[in-house]
């Protein structure tokens, strides 16, 4: 094993390598060294226009994800969710049900450790994992046998040569090899999805997730009650008692059922879970109100959908703060709920100018901030008692930020700060 990383490498991962005797290179990539490997394994986050991976394609070495070299060396059950929006809040639940119901159960992919590492050191039945499309592009003989499909809307197109067909091909590689003894989970009102669905042939079994008509098998919703049946069970749950609140929450709980009671987890043990989940940080967090001002960090909205969610569960006047690393965004979806809900807008980011065109002639108050505590200084003066700061950014963060979770500290951090 070699390890190679253009940047630095923490100390405590260089300490770790060199126990375990392994060769490692920082603030370099020897190509030499590189282009000598049988195989790679490629971190999602370098794009296949980097030199390096333009030299390892050309050489014809294989580059694969983590996930798919690690799934070589389990049995486990995997239970794998993608999506534009919504796939960390329903991994974690899905995680925190299988817990609860005493599952040997590891959380891998975008949130908890690695899959490899885990698979290296415990023996788990089971394994929650949330995948993004970068980690799908590198997948090739992996399956899981639970694939979760939340949604699909444009995110990352500057990764996909902005052709939004490519993206959603990428996603739909979570129900590759699966087979009729395998379960497909998906959001039946995607018109994406649907559309998708129709020109393909799928091995696997369909359970489609909805708000409106019934669906069996399936989860839908009436009478504001969730409704969960499959091939072994049958329950239902007021919309009121679970512990997300908010339109996209019902999708993230009846996705999370649908996979508990595939696998046979007790109704009453779905149910707690649904009722008593702790939420995600960054994703439409209460944190403070002062003087009858909520703070909600929204941090995890790197794209436009996400922040539509944020902006439709909004229910007083909002100061809106957002702004980062545009990925081709289009912001006219959220013109109607940006005209009935927000009061102001703060542009967070180094190049503010795709905000304020597109926002000009909707938002009375539009002002720009070049630092996460002058943003908030300017939220906490325009507000008045009932109304909300919400940081929903609809873009990624690395112009200011070291990633989300940074941004969304910085955002905690400045409100206690007031």
């Amino acid at each position: 094993v070699f390890v190679s990383d253009s940047g630095t490498i923490k100390e405590k991962y260089v300490l770790e390598l060199s126990q375990a005797g392994i060769a490692f290179e920082a603030g370099q990539h020897t190509e030499a060294l590189i282009l000598n490997a049988g195989e790679i394994i490629v971190s999602p986050g370098i794009p296949d226009k980097a030199a390096i991976i333009k030299a390892a394609l050309a050489a014809g070495i294989p580059l694969i994800s983590e996930i798919e070299f690690a799934a070589r060396y389990t049995r486990a059950t995997k239970i794998c969710i993608t999506g534009s929006n919504g796939k960390t809040t329903t991994t974690l639940l899905t995680y925190h049900m299988f817990q609860k119901a005493g599952l040997k159960v590891g959380l891998a992919g975008n949130v908890g450790l690695s899959l490899a590492r885990q698979v290296a050191q415990n023996d788990f039945d089971y394994y929650v994992i949330e995948l993004s499309s970068f980690q799908l592009d590198k997948m090739y003989q992996f399956k899981a046998e639970i694939a979760i499909l939340m949604n699909i809307t444009p995110d990352h197109l500057d990764r996909y040569q902005y052709d939004f067909q490519l993206y959603i091909n990428s996603k739909l590689r979570v129900i590759q090899n699966q087979t009729s003894a395998d379960y497909f989970i998906f959001c039946a009102d995607d018109p994406i999805i649907q559309q998708e669905i129709a020109k393909r042939t799928i091995s696997s079994q369909l359970l489609p997730f909805t708000l409106s008509a019934s669906t069996n098998p399936g989860g839908w919703v009436s009478n504001e009650k969730i409704n969960i049946y499959t091939h072994n069970s049958a329950f239902d749950m007021n919309i009121y008692d679970l512990a997300l609140q908010g339109q996209h929450n019902v999708y993230n709980s009846m996705a999370a059922s649908l996979s508990g009671s595939v696998v046979n987890i007790r109704k009453s043990i779905i149910r707690e879970s649904l009722a008593d989940f702790q939420g995600v940080e960054h994703r439409l967090e209460y944190y403070l109100k002062i003087h009858g001002i909520q703070f909600i960090n929204d941090s995890k909205a790197t794209n436009v959908n996400s922040t539509w969610y944020a902006l439709e569960s909004m229910n007083a006047p909002t100061i809106w703060i957002a702004g980062g690393i545009d990925k081709g965004n289009d912001y006219s979806s959220l013109y109607e709920l940006v005209g009935k809900k927000v009061k102001a807008l703060i542009c967070l980011g180094v190049d503010n100018s795709k905000l304020h065109e597109a926002f000009q002639d909707k938002i009375d108050i539009i002002l720009d901030a070049g630092s996460m505590p002058d943003a908030i200084k300017m939220a906490y003066h325009l507000g008045e008692k009932g109304d909300n700061v919400l940081l929903s950014p609809a873009c990624a963060s690395f112009d200011l930020f070291e990633n989300y979770e940074h941004r969304g500290r910085m955002f905690k951090q400045s409100v206690r700060e007031l």
